[in-house]
């Protein structure tokens, strides 16, 4: 027997692989199936789920309340849950472009220090991510309050030349909220792109140096270009992530700042309608996956570029 499977390469493919794809049946394929089962279906009163088909959860997404008794199609429109949907798809296009703006320099840094300190350098960025990421939120309103240590500073600073001062007001604002996901999801955007710069041979700066190209024309032609699967996989790794993310827009953003995330979150503890709040969580993940499925199509899935 261990003789035939040891000759039958697919059986060995198939019996490496059967644990893995176990695992994806048992705790993703069929917990899908059952969101998507769910969303057709309807709220009891008393929170439960009275599986029938209704396209109601969906409708009531779109904007439109399927019990309204208002004539005209347009009477019982309601455009809160659209918005919240746009602006979860605005909110994680700014964390990536900003992530990326502050991830490449920094990756190109460390791509380029003595070998000697890489270690240091991926090191001190990866600190951060051994504490709890509630711990690393709340670390952020700590600052960023009407008391907190940044509008003190502020203060303190303006105070040395006899002005006055009035707290900003930074925290339970989209731009605070913005901050948050920008530290919490940079690393996963740094070590992606580190990764792809360190594997850039320095002779290929030495032959483009021979050609007659100068920095900046050896930046967009070499380094760019061959540092792009590492910016690819960075902004799937942020931008996926950032659509469903509700914890720190729940803290640094408060009751103001409702994403797609807190939406669904509310939805199955608070409101207690799994019906609506499944509905939610498939319309998020097709809008993930439609927005990254154009976005590797366009740049691929990081996979290596050949420099022409």
């Amino acid at each position: 027997m261990f003789q035939r499977i040891r000759e039958n390469k697919p059986l060995q493919g198939f019996l490496l692989s059967s644990l893995s794809n176990l695992f994806m049946v048992v705790l993703l394929i069929i917990p899908l199936i059952l969101t998507l089962v769910i969303s057709f279906g309807r709220r009891a009163p008393n929170g439960t789920v009275i599986y029938t088909f209704s396209l109601d959860n969906y409708i009531r997404l779109a904007g439109f309340d399927p019990t309204c008794e208002v004539p005209g199609l347009f009477g019982c429109f309601n455009d809160l849950y659209i918005n919240i949907l746009f602006r979860s798809i605005g909110l994680a296009i700014a964390t990536t472009t900003f992530v990326i703006l502050m991830a490449y320099p920094l990756s190109y840094f460390i791509a380029r220090a003595p070998i000697k300190r890489r270690n240091t350098f991926l090191f001190l960025v990866l600190v951060p991510m051994w504490t709890n990421f509630v711990i690393r939120v709340y670390a952020w309103m700590m600052l960023l309050r009407t008391q907190g240590v940044i509008n003190g500073f502020l203060g303190w600073l303006l105070g040395l030349f006899g002005l006055n001062f009035v707290p900003l007001e930074m925290l339970y604002t989209p731009g605070a909220v913005l901050v948050g996901m920008v530290y919490e999801y940079l690393p996963f955007m740094i070590l992606p792109i580190y990764t792809s710069l360190e594997k850039i041979d320095n002779s290929l700066y030495e032959a483009a140096a021979d050609l007659g190209a100068n920095t900046l024309r050896t930046f967009f032609r070499v380094t760019l270009p061959l540092s792009m699967p590492g910016v690819v996989a960075g902004t799937i790794l942020v931008f996926i992530p950032v659509m469903g993310a509700f914890v720190v827009s729940d803290i640094l953003g408060g009751k103001q700042f409702v994403l797609v995330g807190n939406l669904i979150q509310r939805q199955f503890l608070d409101a207690r309608d799994p019906t609506f709040g499944s509905a939610a969580s498939l319309v998020l993940m097709v809008m993930t996956l439609v927005v990254t499925y154009f976005y590797t199509r366009k740049f691929g899935f990081g996979e290596e570029i050949v420099v022409a």
